[in-house]
């Protein structure tokens, strides 16, 4: 991740590699395109479901829809407005009733069959970059070395310790923010070993023709409906993943953190003395 090498206060290291500099920004790009399609193509069945089936007349555990003029967003028995967001939006000054508003989708007027297209061609692209950032990282011995947690970090009280640091806003300085911590290891493993992957996965659960050519993917996750669930929830997992990401380079130094993402070179904050 950087040199070892003694460490005077504010000098730049050597931080992200090629490998991650480039998987971060097309992945950024690629997420926002899936993601913006993927809602379009949710707009066509805007209703989740566990098992192998599932259509209008059966119990979803969530729904987004409307009534009237009343948008709506149902989690199982619980039921809130939505009205102007969610089920029912504005546009061109009238109302629209479709469950995620044109301006957060690919394309913003209804059309399933162009959403596929964007959605499936940069799926082979996010699926494609992520076997090669999982491959690179394990030559190189990324994983290992900068994101496996050791046992003592592990430890109930030193995860405690820096929940409470974060809480408090009080972020690593000096030598310290040459490595990830803990929860930055354990969040960044997550995404990488259990998101990601998850993603690909259930996505390939969802092709009909993975029924006859690999029905094991889809027995993996009890059905198709139930993979659609996985999908969709992984997907919001990482957009709170990413939300919670932008917020810490903004705490920590915008101007700094997305350097260190472009050239590779980090300044290390000046430790307290």
């Amino acid at each position: 991740m950087a040199d070892a090498s003694p460490d005077p206060s504010g000098r730049t290291i050597r931080r992200h590699r090629v490998s991650t500099r480039l998987w971060h920004w097309v992945n950024a790009g690629v997420l926002v395109i899936m993601l913006m399609s993927g809602l379009m193509i949710f707009n066509a069945h805007p209703r989740l479901y566990w098992g192998s089936y599932g259509a209008n007349s059966d119990p979803a555990w969530l729904e987004i829809g409307a009534t009237g003029a009343e948008g709506y967003l149902r989690v199982g028995g619980a039921e809130f407005d939505t009205t102007g967001v969610l089920g029912v939006s504005t546009r061109d000054g009238r109302l629209w009733a479709i469950a995620f508003p044109g301006w957060a989708t690919i394309p913003s007027a209804y059309d399933l069959a162009l959403a596929r297209r964007w959605h499936l061609s940069f799926a082979w692209l996010f699926a494609g970059g992520l076997a090669a950032y999982a491959v690179a990282s394990l030559v190189n011995g990324h994983l290992w070395r900068d994101l496996r947690p050791k046992g003592r970090e592990l430890a109930p009280g030193h995860l405690w310790g820096e929940v409470k640091a974060h809480a408090r806003l009080d972020l690593a300085k000096g030598e310290a923010a040459r490595r990830y911590n803990t929860l930055q290891k354990l969040a960044y493993l997550a995404v990488l070993v259990v998101l990601l992957p998850g993603m690909v996965l259930s996505g390939l659960a969802m092709s009909p023709s993975m029924d006859a050519t690999a029905p094991l993917i889809v027995d993996l996750f009890g059905g198709r409906q139930t993979a659609r669930s996985v999908h969709f929830i992984a997907a919001w997992l990482i957009v709170a993943f990413v939300v919670v990401h932008l917020v810490m380079v903004l705490l920590a130094g915008p101007l700094n953190g997305v350097r260190s993402m472009v050239t590779g070179r980090y300044r290390l904050p000046e430790a307290r003395r």
